[in-house]
């Protein structure tokens, strides 16, 4: 088995970007920014429980990687850089922390290192818990209007928020919830000791009016990227500050 994905071949010869998109998303979330890079190949990815990966049901991180590596193979993907935001940059972090083969570099954008303490992590196993029972069982678009009121998501105004609002609404509240539940931030281990300690390239990027990811970013040694005029969606809130950064970082 593989997830759902849509490639576009670039100039032979140079490293693929893969792009890992965030909860709730699908794989048009990065083409935006990705169709800036026409020398490169890019493999645009559904993760398990969204877009054309929606039937495609996990038990946790090392499904998703295994499911992540099986993808990369069969499109014969051997060199290439690992872009992912929120849950695709912690499903990145995993991987490259873990061990992908033919990984030149990563980069992530909003994607949280790890909760430090087990009190942490089960408070966060609660609170995702709380999530999946409304993703199950209510409308979506009365789970992600409060989804979106949620501090992380502070920066949005109203005609941003209603926009995303209605586009989540588009995906399955179950496939949604299991995924959620699989991948929940109470789950996944600190990185920060195997991130710092890491043989690749690891640049790090966040919306300046993204407070809580801008201090997370400093604890990671990694080159840190401030997106201006963003709050957490960085890539959807101001494309351009963010293809200026990967060119930087792919020397495009």
């Amino acid at each position: 088995m593989t997830l759902h994905a849509h490639a576009v071949k670039g100039q032979p010869g140079s490293p693929w970007l893969v792009f890992l998109h965030g909860f709730s998303g699908d794989y048009r979330e990065w083409q935006t920014v990705g169709e800036q890079f026409q020398t490169c190949s890019r493999l645009y990815v559904d993760l398990p429980g969204h877009g054309g990966s929606a039937t495609i049901r996990v038990e946790g991180f090392s499904e998703v990687i295994a499911l992540l590596r099986r993808t990369l193979l069969s499109y014969n993907i051997l060199n290439h850089w690992l872009v992912g935001y929120s849950l695709g940059g912690r499903v990145a972090m995993m991987a490259a922390s873990e061990g992908i083969p033919g990984l030149c570099g990563l980069i992530v954008e909003g994607g949280h290192p790890g909760l430090q303490s087990e009190a942490e992590r089960d408070v966060r196993r609660r609170s995702d818990g709380l999530w999946a029972a409304r993703f199950r069982h209510e409308p979506l678009r009365d789970v992600f209007n409060d989804w979106y009121l949620q501090p992380v998501f502070a920066s949005l105004n109203a005609q941003q928020r209603e926009a995303l609002v209605a586009l989540r609404s588009q995906n399955n509240g179950e496939t949604l919830a299991a995924m959620l539940e699989a991948t929940s931030l109470g789950v996944q281990p600190d990185l920060r000791d195997a991130l710092n300690a890491r043989t690749f390239a690891f640049y790090y990027l966040c919306g300046e009016r993204d407070s809580k990811f801008r201090a997370l970013a400093s604890e990671l040694s990694a080159p840190v990227h401030v997106i201006r005029n963003a709050g957490h969606n960085a890539h959807r809130e101001n494309p351009a500050g963010v293809v200026e950064s990967l060119a930087q970082i792919l020397r495009l």
